[in-house]
């Protein structure tokens, strides 16, 4: 006996069951439970969906560990405890610190001057007279304003008059002129040392020996060291726990991110539709979606309810050739006929499927919204009779 199918709608029988084998879980959308309990009545199984593995195996959630942030380190000053003796209170600045003209071209006639202005201001220092020696280092300053050596030994006069700051500012002009100042370094690190500078007082002192040791430098290094070694320890000790912290915040990052990831991967896979509007069109099934929508009709689900129809219906989905027993059972071919009715008169677009409510059983109608009509509709050998023309069909 030849297959009582016409070839389109046994290759859209195919389709779905092709379907149904990639992607069983369809089987256990609300509409087709007719069909999957029928299958069940066989002695079928249909696999439990949550044993199902559609997508990539998702950890369980984890709730996000709590960060304690730590609070930051506050300023070294604030934590340690220093050794102030010696220390003064910071003098102000003064006007009267005249710095020269850093524009003016010296020549050599106010050069030497500025050289004699020099000893004679280095005689009074070394006199005790501290203020006749500032007062002519400062004539030296206006005539030579690019002599390093003057700046420094003016600033080594304020220092002996306790005014750190303004020590401090020659000393720093000086080595603007002349980086390899010895004595700038000398005594600006002993500026620094009276005011707790212990950082600074260190580096400008331990430079000052680099380039021209002496016994007095070194005993001022020494003096402050105690202190400056406690502060680079605890500003090393900062800068490490900074990274660290840095560190822990970009992990934090990738861990945030990874939860992130596996979450949107466990929404999606739990975003599986599992209604008829949203189930997927199978690859190669043109027009599933639709068809989920033609089988939410209540009068065809409650068709797919009896019995009997379940069971032919089944019958001819395992076999296409069994559809000729169920020709003359008006049940049947009346359902097949509702199907074929309602799928034509929804306006969807199927691609070979005859369509019209008066097709009728043996003229193609639709199985179950399978494009090209039903398996069997056109029987092999035994073609339906022509239909009689309409009058528009008349030919003159």
């Amino acid at each position: 006996m030849s297959c009582p199918i016409n070839k389109d709608a046994l290759d859209k029988l195919r389709q779905f069951i092709d379907v149904c084998k990639s992607n069983s879980s369809i089987l256990h959308l609300p509409d087709l439970k007719f069909f999957k309990d029928y299958i069940e009545s066989l002695g079928g199984t249909v696999p439990d969906l949550h044993k199902m593995s559609s997508g990539p195996k998702v950890e369980p959630k984890e709730e996000p560990e709590e960060t304690v942030e730590k609070p930051l380190e506050s300023d070294p000053e604030s934590e340690l405890e220093f050794d102030m003796t010696g220390c003064v209170e910071p003098d102000k600045l003064d006007d009267n610190q005249k710095m020269g003209d850093s524009s003016k071209e010296v020549p050599d006639e106010d050069a030497d001057k500025a050289d004699e202005k020099r000893i004679e201001a280095m005689s009074q220092l070394a006199e005790g007279n501290i203020e006749k020696a500032i007062e002519l280092f400062t004539e030296a300053i206006e005539l030579n304003p690019h002599s390093a050596l003057i700046f420094a030994k003016r600033g080594q006069a304020y220092l002996k008059l306790t005014k750190p700051n303004a020590c401090i500012r020659d000393c720093t002009r000086a080595l603007e002129i002349n980086c390899d100042s010895a004595a700038a370094y000398k005594f600006r690190g002993r500026a620094y040392r009276l005011l707790g500078e212990w950082e600074l007082a260190a580096k400008d002192l331990r430079q000052a020996c680099n380039i021209d040791f002496d016994e007095q430098t070194d005993e001022w290094l020494k003096e402050v060291t105690p202190n400056a070694k406690k502060i680079e320890e605890h500003l090393i000790k900062k800068e490490r726990k900074k990274k660290d912290k840095e560190e822990r915040e970009k992990l934090d990052r990738i861990r945030k991110a990874r939860e992130a990831h596996s979450r949107a991967a466990q929404e999606k896979q739990e975003d599986i539709p599992m209604n008829s509007e949203e189930a997927p069109t199978g690859a190669g099934m043109p027009g599933m979606g639709d068809f989920y929508k033609l089988l939410q009709d209540p009068e065809i689900m409650t068709a797919f309810q009896d019995p009997e129809v379940a069971q032919a219906f089944q019958d001819i989905s395992v076999n296409p050739g069994n559809f000729v027993k169920y020709q003359s059972n008006p049940k049947i071919m009346g359902l097949i006929t509702k199907l074929s009715s309602k799928f034509s008169g929804s306006g969807m677009n199927f691609p070979g499927f005859p369509g019209g409510a008066g097709a009728g059983a043996g003229a193609g109608a639709g199985f179950m919204g399978f494009p090209g009509g039903f398996p069997g509709a056109e029987m092999q050998g035994n073609p339906p009779p022509p239909s009689k023309p309409s009058d528009e069909d008349n030919l003159d």
